[in-house]
């Protein structure tokens, strides 16, 4: 029996069900328990909260999330094979976990969550990002999260907190600092997982703001970013053209040097840029 509940280790959950990750899935498999439960305890006091959990395969964070008192467990899994391995866990808590077998890309979490909600997850490499820029900008705020504590690849999670200036800084940064407290909780090697994948990973927490840091209409703002960090190198006058024909103007009003480059601008003032915007 492993460390943190009654079931069986899972090498031997895999082994049994013959759960070899699919690399067209993006998966890797967590096999320590004990971490699994350290990555479901950076997701802070899970006592009387929901959780959206994406891609559990064959369960290990799901485990540590139940193990660590999580309410109730909603895992959206696109692979069948998993789904035996899953109703094992379920049948060992009654009532705290539900399974989904779909696409969490097409999959309304709230039809099947009680708030309050957090989301914890060992994201697929494949819509890590496309699930992350969902719930950063959904079209009211507060979200329906509390907080996302979410496993990329390091470079990923590195994008998410990186400050003007940097290399990683762009969209993700902007979008992820605008609403939430973002930090990197834990870093892990690839001989955590199984198969190792090439690169290291991190695990992201974000916690939700109770209103975004600067107002700014969160369409504008996530087109400003887009088409600026689309072509990082240029000067915003000439990335930004096909967003206004008088984006220079809207530069100068927001404070922003129009021949400034895109990794130079804060937070603060692309929020100033696209409130600007909003006013044409």
């Amino acid at each position: 029996m492993s460390a943190i509940d009654n079931l069986p280790p899972l090498r031997e959950v895999i082994a049994t069900h013959q759960l070899s990750a699919r690399k067209s899935l993006g998966q890797n498999f967590l096999l320590d328990l004990n971490l699994t439960a350290k990555i479901a305890r950076q997701a802070g006091d899970l006592t009387g909260c929901d959780v959206l959990e994406i891609g559990p395969g064959p369960g290990g964070l799901t485990r540590g999330l139940l193990s660590e008192g999580a309410r109730k467990v909603l895992a959206i899994e696109k692979d069948q094979r998993c789904l035996p391995a899953l109703a094992e866990i379920a049948d060992a808590h009654p009532g705290r976990l539900e399974v989904i077998n779909g696409d969490a890309l097409e999959i309304d979490p709230l039809a099947h969550l009680t708030p309050p909600i957090r989301v914890a997850a060992n994201l697929p490499y494949n819509v890590g990002t496309e699930l992350l820029v969902r719930w950063l900008t959904p079209k009211d705020w507060p979200p329906f999260w509390q907080s996302l504590t979410l496993m990329f690849q390091r470079e990923v999670a590195e994008r998410i907190v990186a400050q003007p200036g940097s290399k990683a800084y762009g969209r993700l940064a902007i979008l992820a600092q605008w609403r939430a407290e973002a930090k990197i909780a834990l870093s892990l090697p690839p001989g955590a997982f199984t198969p190792p994948p090439k690169v290291s990973s991190a695990v992201v927490h974000l916690t939700a703001l109770p209103e975004p840091r600067f107002p700014a209409d969160a369409a504008i703002l996530s087109r400003v970013v887009a088409a600026a960090f689309n072509q990082r190198r240029k000067m915003l006058r000439a990335s930004l053209k096909g967003v206004s024909p008088q984006i220079e103007e809207h530069l100068n009003a927001a404070g922003i040097p129009p021949t400034e480059r895109a990794e130079q601008v804060s937070l603060e003032g692309f929020c100033a840029l696209a409130r600007s915007l909003a006013q044409t």
